[in-house]
């Protein structure tokens, strides 16, 4: 018989419940638009602010919104959403973070770990919307454990990004990131990584492993994502005056 620690099962469970509300939906919103509402990723919202972080490459560039309006979905309820306005606030190409301010009532915001004591061998979990909603519009949860903290060095996805700061940051060398041994899909990206026991923020999920074509992605996932550690999305918010 297959025993289940009784504790470990209940700490996720309501670890999970803890995080969900402050995990939102981030896309584009324009009237005239067939869809509406474009989904471009996930975030989640970090201190007392209302300031949700996410990756730079879920956001469109700037001077290409086309008319469309950056939205947040924040969930009300277990099936209710309310979509709201959010404007930039800075974005960081080179470690891919990107921070936004969402008007409206408090959102509930997530408590931030040091991520530079993971360990490797550390479990974790990340939330969000995989497969851009087609899951349906309910955060959903992966295990994930530390299997590598290594060194890469993130491209920026156009020419137009490579700012002087881009070019610097590449010339000198690499920076940090944690490999996970769980499986992210396209949606994931800007989802947060956390601790299963606290509910902690360590990371942002950045980006998976794909062998062949994207769309091999979803027919044959490799198991192997990325997430950007909370480090690099902490020091962008340091650099934010209170609003």
């Amino acid at each position: 018989m297959l025993l289940v620690a009784p504790e470990a099962r209940a700490d996720l469970v309501g670890v999970i419940e803890k995080v969900k509300p402050s995990v939102v939906i981030v896309g584009y919103y324009k009237a005239t638009d067939n869809p509406r509402f474009t989904l471009r990723g996930t975030g989640f919202v970090v201190g007392e602010r209302n300031r949700v972080i996410t990756n730079a490459h879920v956001l469109v560039p700037a001077g290409e919104e086309n008319g469309r309006d950056l939205v947040v979905n924040v969930r009300t309820s277990k099936e209710g959403w309310e979509t709201r306005r959010a404007t930039v606030l800075e974005v960081d190409p080179t470690h891919d973070v990107a921070a936004l301010q969402v008007e409206g009532p408090p959102i509930p915001g997530l408590r931030v770990r040091d991520s530079d004591r993971v360990k490797e061998g550390e479990s974790m979990a990340f939330m969000g919307f995989p497969i851009g909603g087609a899951l349906g519009f309910s955060p959903v949860t992966h295990r994930a454990m530390i299997s590598s903290i290594t060194t890469i060095s993130l491209p920026a996805p156009t020419g137009r990004q490579l700012s002087e700061r881009v070019i610097r940051s590449l010339r000198d060398g690499n920076f940090s990131i944690f490999q996970l041994d769980g499986t992210a899909y396209p949606g994931n990206s800007g989802g947060p990584l956390f601790d299963v026991e606290t509910g902690e923020v360590v990371g942002v999920i950045n980006m998976t492993f794909v062998k062949g074509t994207r769309e091999s992605a979803l027919t044959n996932p490799s198991g192997i994502s990325y997430a950007i550690p909370s480090k690099f999305f902490v020091e962008l918010l340091a650099r934010q005056k209170p609003r």
